[in-house]
């Protein structure tokens, strides 16, 4: 396969913006779609075509605009539909698509739907959403955890029901199984599409189908809950929905959509990506769970090795090289900064960035960024839980004391794994509040903003930033970086993270060293080729210094 067989989104990189985080125009504290329109040559600087934007729909904003009141209006605080149909005419510009952020497993209680759905058991929307009575003994239907703690379950004083909501209180689930709801949901994607978006990320999709009967699970914790997503994720029937909103939304049109899709392992990438399956791409997390554990309790960390991570991400490669595609990333919205995430050993953390950029912007498949991964963060290491926005950290930090941690075992588990941490406000310069804001920033900035910043990153040419910038360059200069084969190499090593990649005329290898001590390879991977980039500028073949990342090629 050759790049020109490839479309346009396969060719890209795609990188994410945080709305709320990315740089406020307004000093309200705040991002604003303004904010995102003034950054784009900034984002075209790193290759990018194709710019994912987290929810910046109405919304009450209890999970940062993952809880949607109105699909087709902006949330004030961003701006206005005026702004967003600006960013949409300098993205086409510059060629950097929007990619919006669909979320369609649950709304905001405030949504009109709900708000109708709730107020009887008899009213046009009163099966819009999963609404069950309570057992005899007035106790919620199953003993169901919800993904952000406490029970999965509300009651409503109007219907005398309870409602499931996979995430927090305000976001109830809806129900698919009613045709209604379906097509309003395929309403909303087709006028975004209509509108020029160049593509969609469709949030939490395996949770949409829920099980026919519903039972309690088993029991996990000391509050006598089950996992929800154990009954919920990835449902026998799930896809028959997804064909229907492939063709009612994707067919015929020059977009694509990747899905979220906690539950789905590689082995069944084959069933939801490709020419038979229902997305373009597919975020499937089974290499960001390795540091965290299947079961997603912040206070359980696993005990991995480097092996179990390199074997999730070849096994998702495997899984696409002929049909679909990947998306590789490392961090997103939902998940602590890799530099943290990803190691098991001390360093710099600039080092740890560029080893780390080296095999993402190197993998087969889109490359998707996340702000400020560019400029190599780190967590953000907070002392109180009230410095903490995240409503998940909060339940997190909850579910840790039942389990009998202290406060301090808890919060230090909060730091490792929340989400805030990569939701720090981005840090242009080494101003206040880091350029963000002249306002209060929503959430305290990063501590080291004065050194970690896109303008003493851009006057450094050894910076992380201007490392990804190489890298951008070199992938779109090279037909085997975008459309060549996958293939690992040292698959035993606890150091090395290695691969092949293939094209019909050119062949590259990427080798880097993820241990904070030296490490030896068989130099004959590499004999006959040359240095197309290495983090540390060595040219010699056989040994990788702590954190050396190299590509070599012919």
């Amino acid at each position: 396969m050759k790049k020109t067989d490839l479309a346009w989104w396969q060719k890209t990189i795609a990188y994410e913006v945080y709305p709320k985080s990315f740089l406020d125009t307004r000093g309200q504290g705040t991002g604003t779609i303004a904010g995102i329109t003034s950054k784009l040559d900034y984002l075209a600087s790193l290759g990018v075509g194709a710019l994912w934007i987290t929810p910046c729909y109405k919304s009450p904003m209890v999970d940062n605009g993952y809880d949607v009141e109105d699909y087709y209006q902006i949330d004030p605080s961003f701006g206005n539909m005026v702004d967003m149909d600006e960013l949409f005419a300098r993205g086409r510009e510059k060629g950097i698509r929007m990619v919006m952020d669909l979320v369609f497993n649950h709304t905001s209680e405030m949504c009109p739907w709900f708000v109708e759905s709730r107020s009887s058991r008899d009213n046009p929307k009163a099966d819009w959403y999963i609404w069950r009575d309570a057992r005899p003994d007035g106790s919620a239907p199953t003993n169901w955890r919800s993904i952000f703690g406490g029970s999965a379950w509300e009651w409503c004083e109007e219907r005398h029901q309870y409602y499931l909501h996979t995430f927090a209180p305000q976001q109830p689930d809806l129900n698919w199984e009613c045709p209604e709801v379906r097509k309003a949901l395929f309403d909303i994607a087709n006028y975004w599409a209509d509108k020029g978006a160049g593509g969609f990320r469709i949030d939490a999709i395996t949770y949409i189908k829920k099980p026919a009967v519903f039972e309690d699970g088993p029991v996990d914790g000391e509050d006598g809950l089950s996992a929800v997503h154990a009954a919920t994720a990835n449902t026998p029937g799930i896809l028959d929905f997804l064909h229907e909103f492939k063709a009612a939304v994707r067919d015929g049109r020059d977009i694509f959509m990747v899905g979220e899709a906690n539950g789905v392992g590689p082995d069944e990438l084959g069933e939801w990506v490709g020419e038979h399956g229902v997305f373009d791409l597919l975020f499937e997390f089974s290499h960001s769970h390795v540091p965290m554990g299947e079961a997603e309790l912040w206070c359980r960390p696993a005990q991995w090795k480097l092996t179990d991570l390199k074997r999730a991400l070849t096994a998702s490669q495997v899984a696409t090289a002929t049909n679909g595609w990947y998306p590789a990333f490392f961090e997103n919205h939902d998940q602590p900064r890799s530099t943290v995430n990803y190691f098991r050993c001390g360093g710099p953390l600039d080092a740890k960035a560029k080893a780390l950029g080296t095999v993402l912007l190197m993998q087969r498949g889109t490359p998707f960024l996340y702000q400020g991964e560019e400029l190599g963060y780190g967590n953000a290491q907070w002392t109180s839980l009230d410095q903490f926005d995240d409503v998940q950290s909060h339940g997190q930090y909850d579910f840790a004391i039942s389990e009998g941690l202290s406060a301090k075992e808890a919060l230090a588990a909060c730091n490792r794994f929340s989400r805030d941490n990569a939701r720090t406000p981005m840090q242009w310069d080494a101003s206040d509040n880091a350029g963000f804001t002249t306002g209060t920033p929503w959430l305290p900035v990063h501590p080291d903003y004065a050194q970690v910043n896109v303008a003493a990153e851009e006057a450094d040419p050894d910076s992380v930033l201007n490392w990804y910038r190489t890298l951008a360059a070199l992938r779109a200069s090279r037909d085997e970086l975008v459309a060549g084969s996958y293939e690992e190499l040292l698959a035993d090593s606890e150091q090395v993270y290695a691969y092949r990649r293939q094209g019909e005329d050119s062949v590259a290898v990427m080798l880097a060293n993820l241990s904070d001590e030296t490490a030896t390879y068989d130099a004959s991977l590499v004999e006959g080729m040359g240095l197309l980039a290495g983090t540390h500028g060595s040219t010699e073949t056989g040994t990788l210094r702590p954190f050396e990342a190299v590509v070599f090629g012919s």
